[in-house]
């Protein structure tokens, strides 16, 4: 292809991601106000003990608040169009092998993430419900609601791609970056790390949440050296390092 077919088909893909977009956007900016209720409902627990409430510090606030729902709503839904125009435009240049690795890593990392985006929303409320406690009895929890919206962003974002990191790690792996005996030699390390970041993202006072969430975490972990082991040994015998094994 010339440079000027390479501009037309990046239009072309550009074009479809934001339609996508677009189209997700309004369905999100339709149902911002059932988000924004079910985003709510960690501070309304909290009401119901003290007095706890969201707050627009300026007239335009709560309409910022739901074009931003709006518009992260839509890069979610149409997460897998546009994912997927990203990847078509750059397969041209790729090998066979460089696209058989990428296609298994696009179709593993976008289910994880949403399942760990639904595992960082399902911990939400423990952690809001913590955080808050620090603050004396007799004062309000008055919370700004943007600040909030950034914060529930981020943790069910950080969740999510915590779980997307064992795909990452195989993939590592099936180029050459690092074999199944490295990562099985840290396992300490990322059992400490995962139940650390566990530890953090629950409130110590709820034990069942955090294992909830460590436990798929770490089974991922191990999943992702059982796939390493298998390339491992299957490249060894492939170049004659390690014979086949007869029964």
């Amino acid at each position: 292809m010339s440079l000027a077919q390479h501009f037309i088909e990046l239009r072309k893909r550009l074009f479809i991601s934001a339609a996508a977009i677009t189209v997700g956007a309004i369905i999100g900016f339709i149902a911002s106000d059932f988000i924004l209720d079910a985003m709510m409902d960690p501070i309304n627990k909290i009401a119901e003990a003290r007095n706890a409430t969201l707050n627009f510090g300026t007239i335009t606030g709560s309409f910022d608040l739901k074009m931003q729902i709006a518009i992260y709503t839509g890069l979610i839904i149409s997460s897998p169009i546009w994912l997927w125009q990203i990847w078509a435009f750059i397969i041209p240049g790729m090998t066979r092998k460089e696209k058989q690795y990428g296609f298994g890593f696009f179709f593993a990392a976008i289910p994880l993430f949403f399942i760990g985006c639904i595992a960082g929303w399902f911990v939400l409320p423990h952690i809001v419900e913590i955080l808050t406690g620090f603050a004396p009895d007799d004062t309000s929890a008055v919370t700004d609601a943007k600040q909030y919206f950034d914060f529930v962003l981020k943790l069910v974002f950080a969740v999510g791609i915590a779980f997307v990191l064992p795909v990452f790690i195989v993939l590592l792996n099936f180029v050459g970056f690092l074999s199944a005996a490295a990562i099985i030699k840290g396992w300490r390390w990322a059992i400490l790390a995962i139940t650390l970041f566990t530890a953090i993202a629950t409130p110590a006072a709820d034990v069942m949440s955090m294992f909830l969430l460590a436990i798929p975490m770490v089974f991922l972990y191990f999943v992702a050296y059982g796939i390493a082991w298998l390339h491992d040994r299957r490249l060894a015998r492939r170049t004659g390092a390690l014979s086949p094994v007869t029964e």
